[in-house]
């Protein structure tokens, strides 16, 4: 099961660092005691066009290669702060003003963090 839940962070992060979303971090949740996820991934993007298409790009990509749906989508009419809950990963996709002021990071300071690093964007396949 761990190793469905880490297949499914990687393929969440491909497919935002496929659609250039800004700071992604993962972060891993496992050592809090009852905690409801096991992993929280975390993005900006810089418009509600760009977030919405963020959205989508992780929904399709997920169905497509591993057949999943989320279990629950949030927030997809305001396009500032969108959630896809997939049970063991929740994925926020945050307009840059939300994300700054909401601190999730910080909020989920006990998890273990890892900021995937940007590629610069001529090496963007």
């Amino acid at each position: 099961k761990m190793l469905k839940t880490e297949e499914l962070v990687n393929k969440i992060i491909e497919a935002l660092e496929d659609n250039k979303a800004h700071q992604i971090i993962k972060i891993d949740l496992r050592q809090i005691e009852n905690c409801f996820c096991s992993f929280f991934v975390i993005c900006h993007g810089t418009s509600g066009t760009h977030i919405a298409g963020l959205t989508d790009a992780v929904e399709e990509k997920v169905k497509k290669e591993l057949g999943d749906s989320p279990f629950h989508a949030e927030g997809l009419n305001t396009s500032r702060w969108t959630v896809l809950d997939y049970g063991d990963v929740v994925v926020h996709i945050f307009d840059k003003e939300l994300r700054d002021y909401y601190q999730l990071e910080e909020f989920w300071g006990d998890g273990i963090s890892e900021e995937i690093p940007e590629e610069p964007s001529e090496n963007k396949r």
